[in-house]
């Protein structure tokens, strides 16, 4: 069974606050994992502003 938009959504909020998610369904932990992933990545490698000059 696949995620409703409104738990993604509880799920979303949840994993960019910093909270725990308070459920052992592998389905949304998986989910939630994702965006904690995702977010780290985003940390990993800034942006770089401005333009490039070739």
């Amino acid at each position: 069974m696949s995620l409703s938009s409104y738990r993604m959504h509880r799920i979303y909020i949840a994993a960019t606050m910093n909270y725990g998610l308070g459920s052992n369904d592998p389905e949304e932990l998986a989910y939630y994992n994702k965006i904690r992933n995702a977010m780290e990545d985003v940390k990993k490698n800034p942006v770089k502003e401005g333009i490039p000059f070739n």
